[in-house]
């Protein structure tokens, strides 16, 4: 499978993170997906049964934690996405209904736990770079102000950040015309590349089995 974009990333992450890369394309997003909604409440029922606490957790915590101290983020301050969406699900809330494409990637998400960025691949603009924020650097995020990604983990194009493992950005947010998508899972250096590539399939299986009319373009592991 051929690459449609060009992704690099900073030598200076390489004892630090790995990604998964998947790309999707001719996706019918959709306002509500019910089956997709069933196995997500089935998914949140598994870890309220599992689990009274978030402290009771920590093994599966555990990578997604790592990625973040192997820069020095505490990640009990700034936490991952995936963690975010757990204790959101162990204190008995739903978790938030966007659209099938932000749904389905939070399934699988909290499926595997760890971190995982949604980009609209329409409105990435140029060469896509792994790298730390540099000193003053933020995007607008969804539904919040600025997003500092100074000193962290960052996706940036020929415009600048736009996502990290936290918190993506506005500019290239999943909305109901999205079509195509760059899909990054976020996971530490000495993650199983087996597991990983698991977990790109899975979250591949996942978007086709709710989007009948899309195809994956490419899935590979950036290293």
């Amino acid at each position: 499978m051929t690459l449609p974009l060009e992704l690099k990333k900073d030598p200076r992450l390489s004892d630090k993170l790995i990604a998964g890369i998947l790309i999707l394309q001719n996706l019918n997003c959709q306002k509500f997906n019910k089956e997709l909604w069933s196995e997500i409440n089935k998914l949140e029922d598994h870890y309220r049964n599992e689990y009274d606490s978030p402290s009771e957790a920590l093994e599966i915590l555990k990578p997604a934690r790592d990625l973040y101290r192997a820069v020095g983020i505490e990640p009990t301050r700034i936490r991952p996405s995936s963690e975010a969406l757990l204790r959101r699900i162990i204190k008995g809330k739903p978790l938030y209904q966007i659209n099938s494409i932000v749904d389905a990637g939070n399934l699988a998400s909290v499926s595997f736990m760890l971190p995982i960025g949604l980009y609209d691949l329409s409105r990435i603009r140029g060469t896509v770079t792994f790298r730390l924020g540099r000193e003053g650097e933020s995007y607008s995020g969804i539904g919040k102000d600025q997003v500092n990604v100074s000193g962290r983990f960052t996706l940036a194009d020929q415009e600048g950040p736009f996502g990290n493992p936290s918190s993506d950005s506005l500019r290239t947010s999943i909305s109901l015309e999205t079509r195509a998508i760059l899909l990054v899972i976020f996971a530490p250096e000495k993650y199983s590349l087996e597991k990983l590539q698991d977990h790109l399939i899975f979250s591949r299986n996942i978007f086709l089995s709710y989007h009948e009319s899309g195809y994956s373009e490419y899935l590979d592991i950036l290293l």
